[in-house]
C-alpha cells in the first residue's frame, strides 16, 4: 500500500432483538435514523467532530425492503451539520456490506483522503422472521427462491451441515457446533452491547447439543441455537492516514494499523463446489494474510462470519487451523475459545453479539480495534507481544462475497 492506513474511534450501538430485555415486538422500536445517528456521533465525538472527516461511506444490505428506504448516503449529513456537502456513498454486498464499506474507506484513504467515516447498519425487526427470510434470500440467487427452504439461508447452511454430518459424522460435528454456541454466549455475556448479553441459559453447550434439529419445526440439520438472530444495530469507525490521526488528535496507540486486505467473489448463480468447504473465505483470507506478510500462526484473535455455527467450523478449516473434517474437533477441544489457541469472536460474533446484516463487518472491525487497543472491558483477551495481529472475515451470501482485513497492534 502506498500509505499507512489506520482505524480508530470505533462505536457500536446495542444489537437489539429477541434476547435483549429492551426488546418488545409489540412496541415501537428505533428506526434507521436512530442507529445511524448514534453510531456516527459516537465516532465523531472521538475524532474531534465532523470538521475532520473528508468523506463517508455507509454499508447496508436491504433497507429498501426492511424499511422502505433507499439512498442511505443522504443520511450521513443527518449525523452532523458539518458533514453537509461532503462526499458520501452507500455500498452493498449482502451480509458483507459492512466489510465492503471498510474496504471502500481504505481505498479512499489510499486515493488521498485523510479521514473516512465508515458506518454499517441494518434494521430488520420490521417484519416477522418468516417474511424477513424472503428479503434475506436476495443475498442468494433469487431465481432459485422457489426451490429453497421457507427459511432460505438456514436451509442453505442446513444443507452444508447435513453434507458435513454425512461425510465426517453427525455426533462429533454436533459437539463442535454446540461448543461454538457456548463460546458465543459466554463471550456475549461479557459485552454490554451484545444481543445475548442478558442470556442466562445455565448450560448453553449441553442445551444446544440436546436440541435435535427438526425439519418439521425449522430445518433438517440445524436447530435455532445454531443460527444468528434477527438484529437491529449500527457500528461506525474512522479510517485514517497518518495525517488523519494527527488532525483528529488520535494517539497512534489508540489506533490499529491495517496491513493487508482482500475481497473475493464466486458466481452467485452456481452452487458451492463442495458444501463442506468455504472456498471464497479461504481465498480472501489467505490473500489478505499474504499481503500482510504473516501467517495464521501470527494471529492473536479472529472475528469470523458465523451466521450459523457450521460456518464457524468451515472457517476454521478454510483458515488452516484444522484439517478438512477436523474443524468441529478443534472447536470442541476449546481451540477457538477465548483462552484457546486462536480466540474467535470474543464479543459473541454473529451468533452471540448479533447479525445486523449490513453492519456486521464494521462491528467486527470495532471489536478488533477494541481488543488490540485494550478497550474491550470484561471481554478483553490477552494479546501476546509476539502476536500483535488480528483478522476479520465478513461474508455475503453463501460464501459468495468475502472481505478479509488484517490489523496490527501499534507497539
Amino acid at each position: 500500500m502506498n500509505r499507512k492506513i489506520y482505524m480508530a474511534a470505533g462505536y457500536n450501538t446495542i444489537s437489539l432483538g429477541t434476547g435483549r430485555k429492551e426488546f418488545n415486538p409489540k412496541k415501537p422500536r428505533p428506526g434507521l435514523e436512530h442507529y445511524i445517528n448514534e453510531a456516527g456521533k459516537g465516532t465523531l465525538e472521538q475524532i474531534g467532530g465532523a470538521k475532520n472527516v473528508d468523506e463517508s461511506v455507509i454499508g447496508n444490505f436491504m433497507a429498501a425492503r426492511f424499511n422502505n428506504q433507499g439512498h442511505l448516503a443522504g443520511y450521513i449529513p443527518m449525523i452532523d451539520e458539518g458533514l453537509k456537502f461532503k462526499p458520501s456513498i452507500r455500498v452493498e454486498a449482502a451480509c458483507a456490506s459492512g466489510g465492503m464499506a471498510l474496504v471502500t474507506g481504505i481505498k479512499n484513504v489510499l486515493a488521498g483522503a485523510d479521514t473516512v467515516l465508515a458506518v454499517g447498519v441494518e434494521v430488520q425487526n420490521t417484519m416477522k422472521a418468516i417474511y424477513g427470510a424472503d428479503v434475506l434470500a436476495g443475498a442468494g440467487w433469487y431465481q432459485r427462491r422457489k426451490d429453497g427452504h421457507a427459511y432460505f439461508f438456514p436451509g442453505q447452511f442446513s444443507d452444508r451441515a447435513g453434507a458435513y454430518y454425512e461425510k465426517f459424522g453427525k455426533e462429533r460435528t454436533r459437539k463442535g457446533l454446540s461448543r461454538w454456541y457456548r463460546n458465543a454466549i459466554e463471550n456475549a455475556r461479557l459485552c454490554p452491547t451484545a444481543q445475548e448479553y442478558h442470556n442466562t441459559m445455565p448450560d448453553p453447550e449441553g442445551t444446544c447439543m440436546k436440541m435435535e434439529p427438526n425439519g418439521k419445526f425449522f430445518v433438517d440439520n440445524l436447530n435455532v441455537l445454531d443460527c444468528s438472530k434477527v438484529s437491529d444495530a449500527a457500528s461506525a469507525i474512522a479510517i485514517m492516514s497518518e495525517d488523519g490521526l494527527l488532525k483528529c488528535g488520535i494517539n497512534i496507540r489508540d489506533a490499529v494499523e491495517v496491513i493487508g486486505f482482500a475481497t473475493s467473489e464466486r458466481d452467485i448463480t452456481k452452487n458451492p463446489t463442495d458444501l463442506t468447504e468455504m472456498e471464497t473465505i479461504k481465498d480472501a483470507a489467505h490473500k489478505a494474510l499474504k499481503k500482510a506478510g504473516i501467517t495464521i500462526n501470527d494471529l492473536a484473535t479472529i472475528e469470523t462470519h458465523d451466521c450459523f455455527t457450521i460456518a464457524g467450523v468451515l472457517a476454521v478449516e478454510a483458515l488452516g487451523f484444522a484439517k478438512h473434517g477436523e474443524g468441529a474437533d478443534f472447536i470442541y477441544a476449546g481451540g477457538t475459545a477465548r483462552d484457546g489457541k486462536i480466540p474467535m469472536n470474543t464479543t459473541g460474533g454473529l451468533v452471540g453479539w448479533g447479525h445486523p446484516t449490513g453492519g456486521t463487518g464494521v462491528h467486527q472491525a470495532v471489536t478488533v480495534w477494541e481488543q488490540l487497543t485494550g478497550k474491550t472491558g470484561e471481554a478483553q483477551i490477552d494479546i501476546p507481544a509476539d502476536k500483535p495481529y488480528a483478522l476479520s472475515i465478513n461474508m455475503g451470501g453463501d460464501d459468495v462475497s468475502v472481505v478479509a482485513i488484517v490489523y496490527k497492534k501499534i507497539v
